[in-house]
């Protein structure tokens, strides 16, 4: 009796789990390189980034990567699912499946920036025999395929069974999920240890370190610095670049009259200079967390073009990354006098992988994908029209400052108790700075709020404000004004193609 349309597609996933599962783990080997799923990801990324960023950091935030891995395992194992139900041709239709995805997933891998080729095509072949190896195996104890092997009887057929073929797929599946979950494991560690600096940093001598009087003490505010292990991320790289400083340079060539070549340790020398700086990702909805303030230490971008010395027409800085991304800034944000750095280390130690190590750029008052490139390999000093960035031609923004904005932190709770109550939040117009904060209860009258020092235009700035709370569900808004009295825009945008605005709100109830 031939297998039923349920246990042919059950072969078909736990085969192409099992020949996933061993790519994956074959290819997470070269931590400085992208597994095969996470190149799949990066070019499903690059083909659709426009259409689906918005939409994934909306829904998963941080965690957005992650839905993208998880989605790249579920549509291909989905796929040989199918690919294997129809009762003639099961196993034909699979190898068919196997051979498209593989050749595929070839392509995906060999055009990443930082593939490692021959890992690459040794993880890509092992995979596809074991799953193929498999499915035949699964097949035979299935009695799939009988139009195939008509005058065959299929080995393992006279043992039955059902149970024999729940054993083998059950234990496929388990070590495929080990195997590759010990590696993920491995790899992540690897990935997440701090980086090993050549030498330690330089005492900064220029610029300005934390001084402010804080509204810190205040529960449930963000802190005015926030630590690394809590900062935002969000970029285009699934795998994060582990660069070795031994083979890395930054170059700074294009536009220059003399092009240079600074290796690791020649960039940590001249990381004299120390500022603090709020970031924002162009994805920050009104209200919402992806922005953040650190103390960063490096070497002015200005030094470094000086040094190069810029041609008159280039007008565009055009910043390259280990693992393709690129951005693009007009080059005279550079030299305007604003805070724009290239950092080698964040909140005093060196720059942690995730967030850019060995060098990133740090630009006060642009978006992050415009100006923040991590893992910087090339700075190229172009025209404006002669290239675009990265987001450009997926429907971003040119131009990308960041727009000012305000957010309520507290209270936290949705219930809170009648009386004098707390409200509380950060301010942000980097680069200007934040002159005023405003609060309204119930679109009553702007009440100001108190600010708490901020080292410098380049943060955002903590706010409070004491508000006697009565019983009922009120309303609180708040609104920003900078220091050009330029007022928060009240209407309500989203974040494409340059950035959110209106006012962030809180519903409470007051018992």
């Amino acid at each position: 009796m031939g297998a039923s349309p349920v246990s042919r597609s059950f072969a078909g996933a736990t085969s192409a789990f099992a020949a996933l599962a061993t790519a994956e783990t074959i290819s997470s080997v070269d931590t400085q390189a992208p597994t095969i799923v996470e190149a799949a990801g990066l070019t499903f990324t690059d083909l659709f980034a426009g259409t689906l960023k918005d939409v994934a950091v909306a829904i998963f935030g941080i965690h957005h990567k992650t839905a993208l891995v998880i989605g790249t395992w579920t549509v291909i194992i989905s796929l040989a699912a199918l690919a294997s139900r129809p009762a003639a041709h099961s196993r034909r239709y699979f190898r068919l499946f196997t051979a498209v995805i593989g050749l595929i997933g070839f392509i995906a891998y060999v055009t990443r920036p930082l593939a490692n080729t021959i890992v690459g095509v040794i993880a890509l072949a092992l995979g596809l025999g074991v799953g193929s190896l498999l499915h035949r195996h699964l097949a035979s104890l299935n009695g799939t395929d009988p139009t195939e092997h008509a005058d065959i009887e299929m080995p393992g057929t006279a043992l039955g069974s059902r149970r024999r073929f729940m054993a083998v797929a059950g234990s496929s599946i388990v070590g495929a999920a080990g195997a590759v979950g010990v590696a993920k494991v491995v790899r992540q560690n690897s990935i997440a240890s701090q980086p090993q600096a050549l030498q330690p940093l330089p005492a900064p001598v220029t610029g300005t370190t934390v001084d402010a009087a804080t509204f810190d003490s205040i529960d449930g505010i963000t802190p005015y610095i926030t630590p690394n292990d809590n900062f935002y991320r969000i970029d285009t790289a699934l795998v994060v670049p582990k660069v070795d400083t031994q083979q890395w340079s930054l170059t700074i060539d294009g536009m220059v009259d003399t092009p240079l070549s600074l290796t690791y340790e020649e960039l940590v020398a001249q990381s004299t200079t120390i500022e603090t700086v709020t970031i924002a990702c162009v994805s920050n909805e009104v209200g919402g967390d992806l922005v953040g303030n650190a103390e960063w230490q490096g070497i002015p971008l200005s030094t470094i073009l000086q040094q190069a010395g810029v041609n008159a027409g280039a007008t565009q800085i055009f910043s390259h990354s280990v693992d393709g991304f690129t951005a693009g800034m007009p080059t005279e944000v550079a030299l305007d006098g604003r805070t724009a750095l290239i950092a080698t280390a964040m909140n005093g130690s060196p720059l942690p992988t995730r967030h850019g190590f060995p060098a990133r750029l740090i630009v006060s008052g642009l978006y992050g994908y415009v100006s923040a490139t991590k893992w910087l390999s090339r700075l190229e000093l172009t025209t404006w029209e002669a290239a675009d960035g990265y987001w450009i031609p997926r429907g971003w923004s040119k131009e990308a400052p960041i727009k000012i904005t305000s957010r309520i932190d507290v209270p936290q709770r949705k219930t809170v108790s009648a009386g004098l109550t707390p409200i509380a939040g950060i301010a942000l117009s980097p680069s200007v700075g934040i002159a005023d904060v405003h609060v309204s209860v119930d679109d009553g009258p702007w009440q100001r709020a108190e600010l708490a020092d901020a080292t410098n235009d380049n943060t955002w700035v903590q706010w409070s404000f004491k508000w006697e709370a009565t019983t009922g569900d009120h309303t609180i808004s708040v609104r920003a004004t900078d220091r050009n009295g330029v007022v928060q825009d009240e209407t309500p945008r989203s974040v494409a193609p340059d950035g959110a605005t209106g006012y962030h709100q809180r519903r409470l109830t007051v018992q």
